[in-house]
C-alpha cells in the first residue's frame, strides 16, 4: 500500500508539472513520452527498401546531377557496439576493424528486385538501386554519421562533388590499444559523379571538434560541424542535456583549411565557435541560399534557420525557429524545380525518432523498433508555416529516421491512375541511424 501511494504521488506530480510548466509539456511532446504504438501509419502501402543502405545515418540531393549521397555503416554489427553519438563506446577494438562507405542513389535508375518493392506498369517487383563507391586513398576505419555534398566550382555542369563526412574513429592508447573513447574527426572527399570511386584527400581534426555530429561545407577548406553533446557518457548530466531545454551547451564550430592536402589532421587547421549555446545542436542543412544555414536542436524539437557571416569570421545569425513535434536531426530544403507563381511547394523537410524518450533502452537491440515522423513545412498565405506529417511509421517500415529528402516528379508524369493528371508528386527518401534500407515513396505535395 505504502509503493501504491509512492506511485501515486509521483503519478500525481508528474501531471501537475506536466500541466502548470509549458517547458515540460514541450519536452514530454518531443520525447513522444505519451505517444503510444502502434497507430495508423500515414503510409501503408507503396513503400519499396533500397537494398544495401545498412545504417546510413545521413542523405543529401545532389540536383545538377540528380544524384542522391549517403554514408552508410554498411556492417549492421558495428552500429549496435559503437556509437559515439549515442554514448555507445561498447566494443572500440570492432570499430577500429570496421569500414562504412560513401554510396549513391539514382532515384530514376530501376532493377529487378526479388523482394516485395514498387509494382512498374510491368507488374514486376522493382526497386531503386544503391552503389558503393570504392575508396582511393583511404584507409582505417570509418564509423560514419553526418555528411555533406557540395559541388565542385572547378568541374562545370555539377561533374564532381566535395564530400566532407564525420568519422567516430576510436582513439588510440600509446600501448597501441584502442578506446575507450573516441577521437572523431572528418574527412574531406572528392569524387566525380558517375565514376564508381570517391579519392580521399585528409583528414582534419581539432580540440574543438569533440562530439561532431553533422557538417556544412562552405567550401571544402571552409566547414561548419556541430558538437551535440557536452557530455560524451552516459549519466546524470547528459540525461540533463537531453530532457532540460536550458541546457544550451553545445554549439556550431567553425573549422578553416589551409591546404586539402595535408596528410596529418591537425595540419593547417584552424577553429573557432560560430554560434555558441544552443541546445542540443545535430544536424547541418543547406537552405535557401547560399548563405542560409539549418541547424536543428534535436531534443528541443526546433529548427534553427540563420545566416552565414559574410566574411566567414563573424558568428551565425539566427533569423527565425520553427517548432515540431518530435525529435529532429538532420534538415533538408527542398527547392521545387518545377515551381511557377502561385504554385510553388518548395519548403523544408525535418525527420526524427518520434519516441526519442525510447533510445537508451533500445539502440543497443538489434531486434528493437523505434518509431519515427518525417514533418515537411512550407510557407503559409497568411504567414508562419503550414506543416504536414509525410510520413509517420512504428518502427516496421523504418527503424529510426534521422534524415528525408525529396525529389520531384515531373508533373507531366504523374497522372496514370489518379484523378488529376499533372497533379504534384515527389519520392520522399528517408534513412536511419538504425534502419535496416533507407525508404522510398511518393507522396502528393
Amino acid at each position: 500500500m505504502k509503493l501504491l501511494s509512492l506511485s501515486l504521488l509521483g503519478a500525481l506530480l508528474a501531471y501537475l508539472l506536466y500541466a502548470a510548466w509549458p517547458s515540460v509539456r514541450r519536452t514530454v511532446t518531443v520525447l513522444g513520452a505519451l505517444r503510444m504504438y502502434p497507430h495508423g501509419a500515414v503510409v501503408k502501402a507503396g513503400v519499396t527498401a533500397i537494398p544495401d543502405t545498412v545504417h546510413c545515418e545521413d542523405l543529401h540531393y545532389h540536383a545538377p546531377s540528380g544524384t542522391l549521397f549517403t554514408a552508410c555503416e554498411d556492417n549492421p554489427e558495428t552500429r549496435f557496439k559503437w556509437f559515439p553519438p549515442l554514448a555507445n563506446f561498447d566494443d572500440p577494438e570492432l570499430a577500429s576493424r570496421s569500414r562504412g562507405s560513401i554510396h549513391v542513389v539514382d532515384p530514376k535508375v530501376w532493377v529487378a528486385a526479388t523482394f516485395s518493392g514498387m509494382s512498374r506498369a510491368n507488374g514486376t517487383s522493382q526497386t531503386m538501386m544503391s552503389r558503393r563507391l570504392a575508396f582511393e586513398n583511404f584507409e582505417g576505419p570509418f564509423i560514419t554519421h553526418g555528411i555533406d555534398v557540395i559541388p565542385d566550382a572547378k568541374a562545370p555542369d555539377g561533374e564532381a562533388v566535395y564530400i566532407v563526412a564525420v568519422n567516430h574513429v576510436p582513439e588510440t592508447q600509446s600501448s597501441g590499444e584502442k578506446g575507450p573513447h573516441a577521437r572523431s574527426q572528418l574527412e574531406v572527399f572528392h569524387h566525380v559523379v558517375g565514376s564508381s570511386s570517391i579519392r580521399h584527400l585528409r583528414s582534419v581534426w581539432h580540440p574543438l571538434i569533440k562530439t561532431p555530429n553533422d557538417v556544412f561545407a562552405e567550401s571544402p577548406t571552409s566547414i561548419y560541424v556541430t558538437n551535440d553533446h557536452r557530455h560524451r557518457f552516459h549519466g546524470l548530466m547528459r540525461a540533463l542535456e537531453d530532457l532540460y531545454q536550458g541546457a544550451t551547451w553545445t554549439e556550431v564550430v567553425h573549422v578553416q583549411l589551409d591546404s586539402l592536402a595535408a596528410t596529418e589532421p591537425t595540419a593547417g587547421v584552424t577553429a573557432r565557435i560560430a554560434l555558441p549555446s544552443i541546445h542540443n545542436s545535430n544536424g547541418l542543412g543547406h537552405g535557401r541560399t547560399e548563405r542560409e544555414i539549418l541547424i536543428s536542436s534535436c531534443t528541443s524539437g526546433v529548427l534553427l534557420i540563420g545566416q552565414l557571416p559574410v566574411d566567414g569570421k563573424g558568428n551565425i545569425t539566427v533569423t527565425e525557429s520553427v517548432e515540431f513535434d518530435h525529435v529532429v536531426d538532420n534538415p533538408s530544403y527542398f527547392a521545387d524545380p518545377f515551381a511557377t507563381p502561385g504554385d510553388d511547394h518548395s519548403g523544408f523537410i525535418e525527420a526524427g525518432v518520434s519516441r526519442g524518450i525510447d533510445l537508451s533502452s533500445t539502440q543497443r537491440n538489434p531486434a528493437a523498433k523505434d518509431p519515427v515522423m518525417v514533418t515537411y513545412i512550407k510557407p503559409a498565405a497568411a504567414g508562419g508555416w503550414e506543416k504536414r506529417l509525410l510520413l509517420e511509421d512504428d518502427g516496421t517500415v523504418l527503424r529510426s529516421v534521422s534524415a528525408a529528402v525529396l525529389v520531384a516528379i515531373d508533373p507531366a508524369e504523374v497522372g496514370e491512375g489518379r484523378a488529376t493528371k499533372g497533379a504534384r508528386q515527389a519520392w520522399l527518401f528517408a534513412t536511419g541511424f538504425l534502419s535496416k534500407s533507407m525508404i522510398a515513396f511518393k507522396v502528393d505535395l
